[in-house]
């Protein structure tokens, strides 16, 4: 389905609550209007499309609930297409056209890093749901992030690479198109070197390549014990495909970038017994996480959620606890509710508000075994 503007219908059919209400901003039916954008289409659609899966359910079930402050939730969402330029249109169009109180997204940081100063110039609270680059929310004092950051991840992966792995010698390869690549591949750097590894080779692509052969080779010639490879699925996928042929049988590792169902389906073969650092695992057994899984396999057709299905879920409801502990939706109220924030448990696990705005929580690491994604540790902040 091609999708511009508002997307009402999506994945079937995520019929969005009072979706067909008037252009007037739905202001009669007393609806508290929220706002998305997401990547529906392009690069990273799979990244948008679970992320806005797991809004779209969150605002269902509050609404089966009685909606907030007994009023329901009205979800605007917009397509930003994975495109630069496009994320401060449909943000401008959100706030300006829509009125809406708050805005949810993005998954990807050079897209959050485009509406924020939006968000930020018109005092909207904006709360992305899986930017891990730190400088989204220095963006300023009405950003959010239900996630956690790079630097974070970038540690995890570090003590992950020389104490679980056990290598002595680690080859980084970047994308250098990318400020979340950049970001998590310098805070790996400085935390793997710290614990006493070595970084023996560093390589860089644009995302989009189709070939990356040359850099393989160079990285085999280094000799790694493992392969660092901080990118979205879409790139990982073929690097691992590419690495495989040319018989480079080290492990690779990455960040949460890399969860996708399409990592798999385009890998195949290729990826597995290799690693990532996310936000949520569906095969850890609490019960949130179960019922949460049970709910959403429900509404989408047995489809089991991602961490950025997960992630769109927790920005919602991380929304809605601070729309009733502020008692209502006026901007800076809104904002000094969330920020104060020192105890919210999501689906991704308990997460508190820092002074810079971004969620202190934990990390999980996956394996992929047999073609799927399986819970190995959780690693605490």
């Amino acid at each position: 389905m091609h999708m511009r503007g508002r997307i009402l219908l999506l994945g079937g059919a995520i019929g969005l609550v009072a979706a067909a209400l008037s252009g007037c901003g739905g202001t009669d039916s007393g609806a508290i209007l929220i706002g998305e954008f997401a990547s529906l289409t392009g690069k990273e659609a799979t990244f948008g499309i679970s992320s806005h899966q797991g809004t779209a359910l969150a605002v269902e079930e509050i609404n089966a609930a009685g909606g907030i402050l007994g009023r329901p939730l009205e979800l605007r969402t917009e397509d930003d297409q994975s495109k630069a330029g496009e994320p401060a249109n449909v943000v401008n169009k959100l706030i300006s056209r829509d009125g809406v109180v708050a805005v949810l997204g993005e998954v990807a940081s050079s897209r959050s890093l485009e509406a924020a100063p939006v968000c930020q110039a018109n005092k909207v609270p904006m709360i992305s749901p899986a930017s891990t680059n730190p400088k989204v929310t220095e963006s300023g004092d009405y950003i959010f992030r239900v996630c956690f950051i790079d630097p974070f991840q970038g540690t995890v992966m570090a003590n992950f690479a020389s104490k679980t792995l056990r290598a002595r010698k680690v080859a980084v390869f970047t994308d250098v198109k990318s400020d979340y690549s950049k970001g998590l591949a310098k805070f790996f750097k400085e935390g793997f070197v710290k614990a006493g590894g070595q970084i023996c080779a560093e390589l860089d692509f644009n995302g989009g390549d189709k070939d990356f052969k040359a850099q393989l080779t160079a990285i085999k010639a280094a000799a790694p014990d493992a392969v660092f490879v901080p990118g979205y699925y879409t790139d990982v996928a073929i690097i691992c495909i590419q690495a495989k042929q040319l018989q480079l049988s080290v492990p690779f590792f990455g960040g949460d970038g890399w969860e996708s169902e399409k990592l798999v389906e385009i890998g195949g073969a290729a990826m597995e017994g290799h690693y990532f650092s996310t936000h949520y695992a569906a095969d850890n057994p609490t019960p949130r996480i179960t019922a949460f899984v049970e709910a959403y396999k429900k509404r989408y057709a047995g489809k089991t959620p991602d961490a950025m299905a997960a992630l769109g879920y927790d920005s919602v409801m991380f929304l809605a606890d601070g729309i009733k502990r502020a008692g209502g939706t006026e901007a800076s109220g809104l904002r000094q509710a969330l920020a104060e924030t020192k105890e919210f448990e999501g689906v991704t696990g308990k997460m508190a508000m820092n002074s810079q705005r971004d969620a202190v929580k934990a990390a999980v690491i996956l394996q992929i075994k047999g073609g799927k994604f399986r819970y190995m540790a959780t690693v605490a902040p």
